[in-house]
């Protein structure tokens, strides 16, 4: 079983909730169980994040933002006053993953951004889709050529549904990385690029089991891209099955 307090949810998953009701989606969240949430959009919903957290007894950990992309000083500064510890780049266009030259130029400017922010106390870290893995560079995929040029301090959040996808052994790299693995997006579905076909976690065709004891130090983050029912029902499935059905932790 995965404990609650190492399991966590992407915001991404119930963006349409969060506009129609902000509030009482976080504590529908709550209420299913969930202690710890990834957000997206921070330094544009600092004040409301800072008010309904701690409300509903929620913390944030971790928090998607695009650091390559944006300007880093508000990321920062959301994140601070969020008390996020970990801010994850979670998207590098898929051109830049076609020769190795590119893919260590992303690496640097990731290290580069490791050490603005360690000055904040904030550690960096990189999410993948299924692009970072689809082709191979001298026999390896274009993620392992990242993280053999990453600084030490850098971590990964290892989408493990794309990782799938994209065609990458996930449980073996996952022990390769070990500890730079700090998180895992744990998803599930038929293993396609079919968002919609997207399901609560244990419901699909991915080898979650292998995947959880691969990477026992990871936070687990639940994430949907998209579902064709009622968000809510996946969120509380996928809680319910990695907390009370077995599920290696």
């Amino acid at each position: 079983m995965v404990a609650v307090d190492n399991l966590s949810l992407q915001l991404y998953t119930v963006r349409y909730k969060l506009e129609e009701d902000f509030d009482a989606t976080l504590a529908r969240i709550a209420e299913i169980g969930y202690t710890k949430v990834e957000p997206f959009g921070i330094p544009g919903n600092a004040d409301k994040l800072a008010e309904a957290l701690p409300k509903h007894g929620l913390s944030a950990p971790t928090t998607h933002a695009g650091l390559l992309r944006d300007d880093a000083a508000p990321i920062y500064a959301a994140a601070k006053k969020l008390g996020i510890s970990t801010v994850i780049d979670p998207f590098v266009d898929p051109a830049r993953w076609q020769s190795a030259d590119d893919i260590k130029a992303t690496a640097e400017a990731l290290n580069q951004a490791s050490v603005e922010a360690a000055e904040h106390g904030i550690t960096v870290g990189y999410h993948n889709h299924q692009f970072e893995f689809e082709n191979k560079i001298d026999g390896a995929h274009p993620l392992e050529i990242f993280v053999d040029h990453l600084n030490d301090d850098v971590i990964l959040e290892v989408d493990t549904y794309w990782g799938v996808v994209g065609g990458g052994d996930i449980p073996t790299l996952l022990k390769k990385w070990g500890n730079r693995v700090q998180a895992i997006h744990v998803k599930d579905g038929d293993g396609t690029l079919n968002n919609k076909a997207q399901t609560a976690v244990g419901d699909g065709t991915i080898a979650i089991a292998d995947i959880l004891a691969a990477a026992p130090q990871a936070l687990r983050v639940v994430e949907l891209d998209d579902f064709t029912g009622e968000i809510f029902d996946a969120v509380e499935g996928s809680f319910k099955f990695l907390t009370g059905e077995g599920a290696p932790s």
